[in-house]
């Protein structure tokens, strides 16, 4: 998973403060290693595989066997050998299934491999979710002019969010910040994530600039330039 030094969390700050330079806009950026645990992707594998357990035995040629019979058995000795048999093979797969979900439970949760086993979606809303509750939790929404933007990127999903506040989002269609975007999007898909942000906010301030210049003399910095690292929640 790619990383930033600090001199890229430096470089991303720069880019930040010039682009801001030109708007009374915000722009905001915040960094974490990954948006979620995603334990139930851990559990759901495990759980499906275990449940294969029976199935992997009679692939395995593993069957529920008693022995011969003969003339001198009663019912009830026929009965008992039954029993224990089907005893024995339950047992033989709860054993398998506890350890197939115990072995596939640590595999998946390798990291590497769990961000390969998870879908898609389930990232996404994730990212989503996270970054909502940031630009909630970081106080983006109380600019003066309600213009703060925030891009936000999850490194272990390599997916990005951009949020602008109602003040933005009134003037600004949607569709305009896909080139930004797109930018950023290919920065994480290339591990050059420095690149991607500065592409990112260089768009976002031209974007910004057009639809809120700059007031002279009346242009607060309100919100830090300095890209905000979070760890896994």
């Amino acid at each position: 998973m790619k990383t930033l030094s600090p001199s890229d969390l430096t470089a991303i700050e720069a880019a930040v403060r010039a682009a801001e330079a030109k708007t009374t806009g915000e722009i905001y950026c915040i960094v974490t290693e990954e948006s979620a645990h995603y334990t139930e992707v851990v559990i759901a594998w495990a759980t499906v595989v275990a449940l294969l357990g029976p199935a992997l035995l009679l692939l395995g040629g593993v069957h529920v066997t008693i022995p011969d019979l003969f003339n001198s058995w009663s019912a009830s000795d026929v009965g008992a050998a039954i029993e224990t048999a089907v005893r024995r093979a339950l047992e033989g797969a709860i054993v398998v299934q506890g350890l197939l979900f115990i072995v596939t439970a640590a595999i998946v949760a390798v990291p590497d491999v769990r961000r390969f086993l998870t879908p898609r979606g389930l990232k996404r809303l994730r990212v989503q979710r996270r970054a909502a509750e940031q630009f909630i939790a970081k106080n983006l929404h109380l600019t003066r002019e309600r213009t703060g933007v925030m891009i936000f990127v999850s490194l272990g999903e390599r997916m990005a969010e951009l949020i602008a506040d109602e003040g933005i989002a009134d003037h600004v269609e949607p569709h305009v910040w896909d080139k930004a975007m797109a930018a950023l999007t290919a920065g994480l898909r290339d591990g050059k994530v420095e690149e991607g942000f500065a592409a990112c906010i260089g768009l976002c301030g031209e974007v910004l600039a057009e639809k809120f210049p700059e007031h002279a003399g009346d242009n607060p910095n309100e919100l830090p330039d300095a890209v905000v690292v979070l760890p896994r929640p």
